[in-house]
């Protein structure tokens, strides 16, 4: 028998950036609540760069995240509350902060080259007692037998699955199958994979992921997200669901949930626009998307432009202080 799939929604968490770190514990308990009656095994809230990312320079939440983990908490019955930590960002004790307000699960994610950075934090989360996955970013940024041995590394951790993400919205669907297929060789534990929509393929990298061996993909309520947004989960609850792959989703229950809690929030239609489409074709980071609307603003240029040339310098997340200094340069450049 097939394996199932387990999806993981992170409305509560990328989809902040799309909404400015806006939520309010009133929305989180709707969402929350919803995704959890529709049999969501996985449902990830944090500020969309994690524990600890309420800050100058990735913008400030306008509600504290523990405060809305608690409210999240006491909505989820059946699935695991689950938390984003970036090391550098979030902290042990931000971690253990989070577990106390209910996250039973977390996701340390570093760059792609960069497992290293997670040992201890994947081992603090192993003694809390939680699920720990770990996370690699900006998939495209490296070789697939680079990134399996960084997998490697995090399995060694203590890591209960490896999550690829393709941050910029880059990959092809070969692209993603092979990346799947080496980390897949290379460990014990299962695979994950998180896809962006810059290039209008989430849906189709999410597909071929599943295809190469993934076992758990993660999605969005309307898809919102950073960028052109993520997988939208109530499309591919359908979709695999017509391919007979079970999720144990309920289908109609997301596209309610979307269509009531989610739609009425969104500031802006997650649709491939041409700064979308810039970050995937530039291989961006997706969360750079408004800070770059921002600077180009502030410097009269065109946004594509800008993400050019971040792409050119292969910035990582966690750079986004870089943005308005290489707008700036840009301006000078162009006198």
């Amino acid at each position: 028998m097939e394996q199932k799939i387990q999806i993981v929604d992170t409305t509560l968490r990328d989809g902040s950036h799309a909404v400015r770190h806006s939520f309010t514990e009133e929305q989180v308990s709707a969402i929350a609540a919803g995704l959890d009656r529709c049999n969501v095994p996985l449902i990830e809230l944090s500020h969309g760069d994690g524990l600890g990312g309420s800050s100058y320079t990735y913008g400030f939440s306008k509600r504290n995240e523990f405060l809305l983990l608690k409210a999240a908490a006491k909505q989820i019955k059946n699935g695991k509350l689950t938390v984003l930590l970036l090391p550098g960002i979030g902290t042990i004790e931000d971690l253990k902060k989070a577990y106390d307000c209910g996250a039973k699960a977390v996701r340390v994610a570093t760059h792609v080259t960069e497992a290293d950075v997670s040992a201890q934090h994947i081992e603090a989360a192993r003694r809390l007692g939680m699920m720990t996955v770990g996370f690699l970013m900006m998939t495209h940024m490296a070789e697939p037998q680079v990134i399996a041995e960084e997998a490697k590394k995090m399995e060694s951790y203590g890591a209960d699955y490896i999550n690829l993400a393709d941050s910029a919205g880059f990959l092809l669907p070969e692209d993603v199958a092979a990346r799947v297929k080496a980390v897949k060789e290379a460990v014990s534990i299962p695979v994950g994979f998180h896809a962006h929509n810059n290039l209008n393929l989430a849906i189709a990298n999410s597909l071929a992921a599943v295809e190469a061996g993934a076992r758990y993909i993660d999605a969005t309520l309307r898809g919102l997200g950073a960028g052109a947004g993520n997988t939208q989960i109530e499309v591919l609850a359908g979709v695999l669901k017509r391919k007979g792959i079970d999720t144990g989703l309920d289908f109609y229950g997301l596209m309610d949930l979307a269509e009531r809690s989610v739609e009425p929030l969104m500031q802006r239609p997650q649709t491939v626009d041409n700064g979308s489409l810039m970050l995937g074709y530039a291989g961006v980071y997706s969360s750079f998307l408004l800070h770059v609307y921002d600077a180009a603003k502030k410097y009269d240029l065109d946004p594509r432009d800008i993400m050019i040339e971040l792409g050119r310098r292969r910035m990582v997340g966690g750079q986004e202080d870089m943005i308005l200094s290489e707008a700036y340069q840009l301006k000078q450049q162009a006198g």
